[in-house]
């Protein structure tokens, strides 16, 4: 299986904390937050990865290197201009093969034991959501394993960890190096009654604002 992890934003919601450093690249316990994901999808038996890069993102290749460090072969994805996520995806889709790819976003930390990860038959997404909202209504549903829209039933936050397929982009291949959110994708795949997940209810968080932020440094200052 392959992965990407998804560092190409700016972060700009952390303001003097990304000024001159990439969010991933933010330390959090002992190390950066990037590092945590590479060690995770090294020990679960992941060989080769893809960052997909546009703020600052030469400082990530420069610390990050090749990734022999982690015993991964890391690919960079490298953006013109940030491509949102949807986007970032379907430019990367080259390096990612044809077998369901694991994404995960940068600014993420939690302990999601990501070996469980499956996806089901028939399905082309599964989602990996959380009972912590980070907005008001949530950003999906979750009926009967089926991700639905705000509204229907209980809401959870999307947790920036899923598994794809590559035919989830199929009808979205032409818009390859434009700008495109992965929620237009995800609904898609709902309508198609293809798209599946799961609440997780351990430890997570995004730590894209400054008081998120400093919750999951203080979080981890007692582990490290």
């Amino acid at each position: 299986m392959r992965a990407i992890i998804l560092a190409a934003g700016r972060g700009a919601r952390l303001g003097a904390l990304t000024a001159n450093c990439p969010k991933p690249l933010l330390v959090v316990g002992a190390k950066p937050l990037i590092v945590y994901h590479l060690e995770a999808l090294s020990q679960i038996g992941v060989k080769q990865v893809v960052i997909n890069l546009a703020y600052l993102g030469q400082q990530l290749e420069n610390y990050l290197g090749d990734g022999r460090h982690w015993g991964l072969s890391i690919q960079y994805s490298w953006e013109p201009y940030p491509l949102e996520v949807g986007g970032g995806i379907i430019q990367a889709l080259p390096y990612l093969g044809t077998e369901p790819f694991l994404v995960i976003n940068a600014d993420i930390w939690t302990d999601y034991p990501l070996q469980q990860l499956r996806l089901p038959p028939a399905a082309l997404g599964h989602l990996v959501l959380s009972h912590t909202l980070h907005q008001d209504q949530g950003d999906f549903a979750l009926v009967n394993g089926q991700v639905q829209t705000p509204g229907v039933g209980v809401n959870y936050t999307y947790t920036g960890i899923a598994l794809l397929a590559p035919a989830l982009f199929t009808d979205f291949i032409a818009q390859v190096g434009q700008s495109l959110a992965l929620l237009p994708i995800l609904q898609q795949a709902i309508t198609k009654h293809a798209l599946t997940g799961e609440v997780y209810r351990g430890q997570w968080i995004d730590a894209g604002t400054p008081e998120r932020f400093q919750a999951l440094r203080n979080q981890l200052a007692s582990l490290f």
